[in-house]
């Protein structure tokens, strides 16, 4: 049975049904798709941050004891609630102050973990010394305050090409219960260090903010290869992880760092966080331990462009000539 409708009810029902109908159109809904797909994009851009040779000598801009105070300023105003620093025990004396240092960082929320007690190489020591240095960094950190069982290769050195090397390592990290603490963005900030060293010994000028800005670009390029690269090799985005050194160019710089990257889309995330991605579990086979996490699983997958170009100490150098002392 039908019901007549008078115009007075028909007319506001059409028009109701009318801008039903535009907001819902197709193109709405593409738009709305495509700002959520955009939103997606950048939510999957993690980043976390962790910083090598706890405690490491004095650099080439601040006074000895500034930096700590310094980069833990810089990291609470950059919103790095929770970075790990990787340990040396081995230069820690009763009389320096590196011990209370340490502690220090712990007490501001960041994560203390094991990286060796003397920083030794692996590719030039036995493995029966390098794992009683890993023993000697354990005994030294078990007991302070947010210790982590997590252990990070100096130099990123894994063996090199020694793959019986290599894997009596990790055999000896997982009997003692230690994690491989990845990194994925490097962009050599050491090195960068070492040549501000070298020149503030041989009293050259250096332009302090083009030192900054080198440092930040570096990184930011760093990080977008290294998403780039892993979006490439695993077919998805795992939590990056940023090697720094506890220079004075990280206590100077690391906010400016942070906000670049914020701009760039990256959510900062806590390191233990980025440890438990699938990615901190992988054990790439590779004809050279040598590197960085998604490097060495490229390498495993064969896929190509595996080298962010700024950590060949040639072109590094040759931009710190140009930008920094301006030659």
């Amino acid at each position: 049975m039908l019901l007549a409708l008078s115009p007075r009810v028909l007319l506001p029902s059409i028009l109701l049904a009318i801008c039903l109908f535009t907001f819902w159109r197709p193109d709405h809904i593409a738009r709305q798709t495509a700002v959520e797909a955009v939103d997606v994009a950048v939510s999957d851009k993690r980043i976390a941050f962790s910083i090598d040779d706890a405690p490491r000598g004095v650099g080439a801009y601040l006074e000895a004891g500034e930096r700590p105070k310094l980069l833990m300023e810089a990291m609470k105003t950059a919103g790095i609630e929770q970075a790990v620093f990787f340990v040396n025990p081995g230069r820690v004396t009763d009389n320096d102050g590196d011990e209370a240092t340490i502690l220090a960082y712990a007490e501001a929320g960041h994560l203390l973990a094991n990286h060796t007690a003397d920083h030794n190489r692996l590719s030039d020591v036995s493995v029966a010394t390098y794992l009683a240095d890993i023993d000697e960094a354990e005994k030294w950190l078990k007991g302070k305050p947010n210790y982590r069982p997590w252990f990070r290769f100096p130099y990123l050195d894994e063996g090199g090409k020694n793959k019986a090397k290599r894997d009596a390592i990790r055999k000896g990290l997982k009997k003692r219960g230690l994690m491989n603490g990845y990194v994925t963005v490097d962009a050599s900030d050491w090195h960068l260090e070492d040549l501000a060293l070298k020149a503030s010994k041989a009293g050259q000028l250096m332009d302090w903010n083009a030192m900054g800005e080198l440092f930040v670009e570096s990184y930011v390029q760093s990080a977008e290869f290294s998403d780039d690269l892993a979006r490439r090799t695993l077919d998805r985005a795992p939590v990056q992880m940023v090697l720094l050194h506890e220079t004075d160019l990280a206590a100077m710089f690391i906010d400016d760092l942070a906000a670049a990257l914020k701009k760039k889309g990256w959510t900062i995330v806590s390191a233990d966080e980025a440890y438990r991605d699938p990615i901190a579990h992988m054990e790439p086979d590779t004809d050279f331990a040598d590197g960085t996490r998604t490097q060495m699983l490229a390498a495993e997958r064969n896929v190509g462009n595996r080298w962010y170009q700024r950590n060949d100490q040639k072109v590094a150098k040759k931009l710190f000539a140009e930008r920094v002392l301006r030659e």
